[in-house]
């Protein structure tokens, strides 16, 4: 099924069922109630970010989904772009956030609402609105904060929440700045449920914490009960959290991760985990993801799972055309399609994650294969050249003096060692 047609699967009794089924529930206020809101009726609800960066990642995009998943079912959404919270910080479990400036966090503001707009429906029956929490708190004053929305918290069980324990019993302590995140993230859903009847909030499940912080300050304020539910964590077989190489994000901003790159990473998604990555961050019906876990089981060695969540993903998040473009490269770089067929972007976007070297026309190949670190040294790099192994633009490379001499669109070239291994050049 292609992301053009997301209607809701028949073999789902209930929409909730449907969330269940996906994996994307770890926690909620009463089910019973939370579901049969969900199944029936339009509510309203609302996901926070903060702009603790330039971009947004994939464990933004697993509440990002959820949003459109819960607009495709007929519910309104609010995406909260965090303007004055960025500028405190979610207590981190170790240290102490660093506070960026004012100016950063706007624009990180406008960055983000631009890149969490692309996800939704702004139009229709139910449109989803934009809001930045700076709207109704950079006028208050702190007299009128602690005297209206303060009073109704008490220290203790502000202190018995996970993230601020854990920080209490660090070296590290906690500074009364992020001590009182919870409060202003209460505080967002007291103003949201004022002004747009928002009745159910939605976050990770390690924000718990937080989430109950806003239910609480609505039941005592307004006499009202209101709804939350919390997605899990997402972690591989191997107990790693998702979406971290050697500690690093994946961005949802091509300027961060390149369309390639993030391909690529689905691409490579282990076959224990990807049946899970399917239901999670696709639209593809249950039969559709059922015969492609059939597929895992009887032709793993065909990766035709990964490459439906690298299609599906990458189309979602990018474009098809980024997707497709990324396929082509792929191939491209790989010896299975001419490199001279691929566009200027396409190439340069392929890449920008790889090791790399600037060079003038003449030189080495055997150096350059040292430089990038294909080879230990030159005499190994003239050894593999003698062996049949080297290609440069994927012409194999059999003289061992042979100096570097085309390039591609965008003045690079691409060096590749086997099958597998490859670096960029690009003329200098």
């Amino acid at each position: 099924m292609s992301l053009a047609n997301q209607s809701n699967d028949s073999s789902f009794p209930a929409f909730w069922e449907e969330l269940k089924w996906r994996g994307l529930i770890a926690i909620s206020t009463d089910e019973a109630e939370l579901a049969k809101a969900l199944n029936s009726g339009k509510l309203t609800f609302y996901i926070g970010f903060d702009p603790t960066a330039p971009s947004l990642h994939l464990g933004n995009l697993v509440q990002l989904l959820v949003m459109r998943r819960l607009q495709l079912a007929g519910h309104q959404p609010i995406v909260l772009i965090g303007g004055s919270t960025g500028l405190v910080g979610d207590p981190r479990p170790t240290a102490e956030r660093q506070l960026n400036t004012k100016e950063t966090v706007a624009e990180w503001v406008e960055k983000l609402s631009k890149q969490a707009s692309k996800f939704l429906d702004f139009s229709g029956k139910n449109p989803a609105m934009l809001v930045n929490n700076l709207d109704w708190t950079e006028s208050l004053s702190a007299i009128d904060f602690l005297r209206e929305i303060g009073k109704n918290f008490r220290v203790g069980k502000m202190l018995a929440k996970e993230a601020v324990s854990a920080r209490l019993n660090s070296e590290h302590g906690i500074s009364y700045t992020e001590f009182s995140y919870q409060i202003l993230q209460g505080y967002d859903f007291l103003e949201l449920y004022r002004r747009h009847n928002c009745t159910l909030q939605l976050g990770g499940s390690d924000q718990w914490g937080n989430l109950t912080s806003g239910s609480d300050l609505i039941h005592k304020v307004e006499a009202k009960s209101v709804h939350l539910m919390a997605t899990p964590l997402i972690t591989n077989s191997d107990g790693k959290k998702f979406g971290k190489s050697e500690g690093n994000a994946v961005w949802l901003d091509a300027e961060h991760t390149s369309p390639y790159a993030f391909y690529q990473f689905w691409l490579n998604v282990e076959d224990a985990d990807v049946i899970d990555r399917l239901k999670v961050f696709t639209f593809l019906s249950k039969s559709d993801i059922e015969a492609l876990a059939e597929k895992v089981r009887s032709e793993p060695q065909l990766r035709e799972a990964q490459r439906a969540l690298a299609l599906e993903v990458t189309s979602l998040v990018h474009s098809p055309e980024a997707a497709q473009g990324a396929i082509q490269a792929s191939k491209a770089l790989f010896g299975q399609a001419e490199l001279s067929e691929l566009g200027e972007a396409d190439l340069l976007s392929s890449l920008s994650e790889l090791p790399s070297v600037k060079s003038a026309k003449g030189a080495s190949i055997a150096q350059l294969l040292v430089d990038t670190g294909l080879e230990a040294s030159v005499s190994a790099a003239r050894r593999a050249i003698k062996e049949g192994g080297v290609y440069l633009n994927n012409e194999k490379i059999t003289d061992e003096g042979a100096l570097f001499d085309q390039v591609l669109a965008g003045n690079c070239a691409v060096l590749r060692r086997g099958k597998k291994t490859l670096a960029a050049i690009y003329l200098s």
